[in-house]
């Protein structure tokens, strides 16, 4: 007995935690050069997580989005939510979906560092416009977006920060 706890013990002084990241790509080209014809009308790349923090979302560019946001159809939208969660929520926080075409396939929602379900009005509301829902923390939603949308599908992420406490852009100062 005693030299499995001294075994265990050697073991767990090697182990070192590294930093939690998710998986993403770099934006694909099309074309040699690394640039794109905007105009081509070709599939958009999606916008990648790189990671997820107190401070915000950071995508794979470098931009850090410090409070909700929506993804969809490779474009990022700042989403005006209210502070508390799921009180004085409505439909017209989601009305982005009712106007999109074609509209996605599934919406994952991240509801910041704990799952909290989505109130029954809500998901009624995007099931009646033909869009499936997925309900997670905010980190597991970031991961299964970028996955989803490496492989093409046609999906959509309603993202809330991990703070409760709304934060504000920071500008960067360039010398």
């Amino acid at each position: 007995m005693s030299l499995r706890l001294f075994a265990y013990a050697t073991l767990r002084q090697d182990i070192r935690p590294y930093p939690r990241q998710l998986h993403y790509s770099s934006v694909r080209r099309n074309e040699a050069g690394g640039f794109s014809n905007i105009l081509a009308g070709g599939p958009t790349p999606a916008v990648q997580v790189k990671t997820i923090t107190n401070e915000g979302i950071e995508l794979a560019d470098g931009l850090i989005l410090p409070g909700a946001a929506i993804f969809l159809d490779g474009k990022v939208f700042l989403w005006d939510v209210p502070e508390k969660q799921w009180e004085g929520w409505d439909k017209k926080h989601l009305e982005i979906f009712d106007v999109v075409v074609p509209k996605p396939e599934l919406l994952i929602f991240g509801t910041g560092k704990k799952v909290a379900f989505v109130p029954p009005m809500l998901r009624q509301y995007l099931s009646s416009l033909g869009v499936q829902t997925d309900i997670m923390d905010t980190w597991n939603a970031c991961s299964t977006y970028n996955l989803l949308a490496e492989e093409g599908r046609h999906v959509a992420a309603a993202l809330l920060p991990l703070s409760t406490t709304p934060q504000h852009w920071k500008g960067t100062t360039s010398q």
